[in-house]
């Protein structure tokens, strides 16, 4: 693919909700994983179902794509990048956030 993946650490993520920015932060983890904490703000799309939701995601607001470790998050984002999606990638997944987490 042309396009390089964004990436976004888990601070600068944490900032930037912490700022009250409007972004898109969708989890593509499995639906046991979530369960296990997630970002409060975000929202579940398992990798596998992405394809068939992509139009609950608005092209006009940054998404950031989670996952456990960062490397299907990454597979999703350059998947939405295709489309004209603004996505950017946590690196190091929920195993790198210390943010808050909701169960």
């Amino acid at each position: 693919m042309e396009d390089e993946v964004k990436e976004i650490t888990p601070q600068e993520l944490a900032e930037r909700i912490k700022r009250g920015e409007k972004l898109q932060i969708v989890d593509v983890r499995e639906p046991h994983e979530w369960l296990e904490g997630h970002i409060p703000q975000a929202r579940l799309i398992p990798l596998a179902t992405l394809p068939a939701r992509m139009q609950e995601l608005d092209k006009e607001i940054p998404i950031v794509m989670v996952c456990h470790g960062g490397v299907r998050s990454w597979h999703a984002t350059a998947y939405v990048q295709q489309f004209g999606y603004q996505a950017l990638n946590m690196a190091g997944g929920m195993l790198a956030w210390d943010g808050e987490i909701e169960k």
